[in-house]
Order: structure tokens, then C-alpha cells, then sequence
């Protein structure tokens, strides 16, 4: 139950936060390996992008990638706020103390956040290749070109490359979803904590959940954001005939390449872009998280006390009535 709760509650989130999703991706591949000034400025900014996309491809590209994104989100999430409500509930994020527990936390995050990359590498390769792919004018990075969809494009994938190309570009997925998954349920369940200590929102929870979020959101951006960059350049990058990035060998290559490159503000390329996008998903996912859990708790509850009452209707009545 704690996996389908995670999965569905990220699902949730994922749908309404695709488009910047898009918006981000774009950003972060524009001016790939080029210094600022020598390239061709398609999206200026944030806001900027989403015109340039709906005027030239239309409402509908700000939705790009959408299924395989819900697919990676089912994945990512469903193990990673499985595992870490899954350990949450045996004990496994506290101190000895009973209060939150912060390196504790990181370690659940870090490897359920690892487990959950790993899970849904393949459907973040597909959203990233579709995500990219843009009009002529407005190109950024390189372009994948998939007739068909999303498992088309996997199953393309695997007869080029095999099982391994499915999962290319995974080594970058997993510190990126290490350092979210260590930095939002630190931030999450430290902010969420000492709201409820000082007894703040006592009659809102949902509100408790959305300012720890939104604290969350930001933190985890900006830890995360040049992870990200690297995790969207390494999958999209071409590759050769074996497979072989055409332009990266690696994380740290990547990483080495962009800096020097781009300089440092190319590793947080998108950064509003994607605290747009990670505030609203955090708030909408830990909400969500949130409130199934409570519906998941309330359930529990109900059939407990109708159990307990079915049980003492069968002792008072007659022992062959009972049997």
C-alpha cells in the first residue's frame, strides 16, 4: 500500500507540472558546450519559453512526454515515497529521542531515491528524448526522431542498443535523485516538525504540508539543479553505433565539460525553470502523499473498531450462534 500511495500521489502531482517540466528541459540544453554570446538565443527566459513553444508548436507540445513522465513518476515515486513511508513507519527516520532524525532521513532518501532512479530510467530517457524534440527554429540540443509512441520509442531503443541503452545515462539519474530525495525529506520533515511543535495550523494540515513543501521545493532546487542539468545533457546526448555518448563519457566528464564550457552558471541553467516546476510538484506530491496517508490510516482505523465491534457482538451471543 505505501508504493501505491507514493505512486499515484506523484502521478498526481506530474500531470498538472509536465509542462515546465518541458519548459526546463529546453532551458537546460540550450547553449549546450557553447560559451554565452556565440549561440543562438531561442528562449530568452522562463516565460519566454512557454510563448516560444505554444506560438511555435502549438499548446499541446507544453504536454510533450507527458506518458512516459507519468510512467517514471509511477517508478521513481512509488519506490522512493514507498520505501521512505515504509521505513517511516517502523521507526527507521527517528532519533532515539522519537523526533525526525535528519541524517537518518537522508539515509532512507538516498537509497530509496537511488532504487527509484534505477526503477525508472527508462521512461525518463523517453520523456527527456520527446521533451527535446522541438521545431526547426527553436531546436535546442540534439534531437531524437521516434515514429510512434512512447514504447515504440523504448522498444526502438532496445533493438538499436539492447538493455544496457535503455538504461543509459542511469549513473547521472542516481545522484541526482540521491541529492532530492536527502534534501526534500530532510527539509520536508524538519520544517513539517517544527511547524507542529509550535502548534502553527493546528486545524489546517494541509496548509503544515504545503509551507513544508514550499520550503522543500526550494532547497531541494537548489541542490539539485546542476545533478539535473547533467542528468538531462547525458540522456540526450547522440550516441555512436555501440552506444557510446557522442559528447559526455560520464558524470564527471559532463560536469568538467559544462564548466568549463558554460562556466558555473551553465550547471544551473533552468534554475527557475525548475523551482517552478519543483515547487509546485513537491507541494502537490507531498499533499497528495499526505492526504492518501491520512485516508490510508482512516481506513485502518474504521476496520479496527468494526472488527472489535463484530468481535464483542460474537462473545455476547450464544457459543453456537458465534461459531
Amino acid at each position: 500500500m505505501e508504493f501505491v500511495i507514493g505512486a499515484v500521489a506523484a502521478m498526481g502531482a506530474g500531470v498538472f507540472t509536465n509542462p515546465l517540466e518541458v519548459v526546463k528541459t529546453r532551458l537546460q540544453l540550450q547553449g549546450e558546450l557553447q560559451s554565452k554570446g556565440v549561440y543562438t538565443v531561442h528562449y530568452r527566459n522562463f516565460f519566454h519559453a512557454f510563448y516560444a513553444i505554444a506560438r511555435e508548436e502549438g499548446v499541446l507540445a507544453l504536454q510533450k512526454g507527458l506518458v512516459p513522465g507519468l510512467w517514471y513518476q509511477l517508478c521513481l515515486n512509488g519506490v522512493r515515497l514507498g520505501g521512505y513511508q515504509f521505513a517511516e513507519k517502523r521507526g527507521w527516520t527517528q532519533g532515539d529521542d522519537g523526533t525526525v532524525s535528519a541524517p537518518k532521513c537522508a539515509v532512507v532518501g538516498v537509497v530509496s531515491g537511488c532504487a527509484g532512479a534505477f526503477a525508472g530510467s527508462p521512461f525518463y530517457l523517453v520523456k527527456t528524448h520527446l521533451q527535446s524534440q522541438a521545431a526547426g527554429s527553436i531546436a535546442v540540443g540534439h534531437q531524437h526522431s521516434y515514429a510512434g509512441g512512447s514504447f515504440r520509442a523504448l522498444a526502438g531503443i532496445y533493438r538499436r542498443h539492447g538493455v544496457a541503452g535503455l538504461w543509459r545515462g542511469n549513473l547521472g539519474a542516481m545522484p541526482r535523485s540521491a541529492v532530492v530525495s536527502a534534501s526534500g525529506f530532510v527539509s520536508f520533515s524538519t520544517v513539517k516538525e517544527l511547524l507542529f511543535q509550535h502548534e502553527l495550523f493546528v486545524g489546517w494540515p494541509l496548509m503544515n504540508t504545503f509551507i513544508a513543501s514550499m520550503v522543500g521545493g526550494l532547497v531541494v532546487t537548489v541542490c539539485m539543479t546542476p545533478f539535473d542539468v547533467v542528468m538531462t545533457r547525458l540522456y540526450n546526448q547522440g550516441v555512436d553505433k555501440e552506444g557510446r555518448g557522442l559528447l559526455y563519457r560520464g558524470v564527471a566528464d559532463c560536469f568538467v565539460k559544462i564548466a568549463r564550457a558554460e562556466g558555473a552558471a551553465g550547471l544551473y541553467k533552468g534554475f527557475a525553470a525548475g523551482y517552478a516546476r519543483m515547487g509546485p510538484h513537491v507541494v502537490l506530491c507531498f499533499v497528495f502523499w499526505d492526504a492518501l496517508k491520512r485516508l490510508e490510516e482512516e481506513f485502518w482505523e474504521q476496520r479496527a473498531a468494526r472488527d472489535a465491534t463484530a468481535g464483542a457482538v460474537a462473545e455476547g451471543k450464544p457459543e453456537h450462534l458465534s461459531e
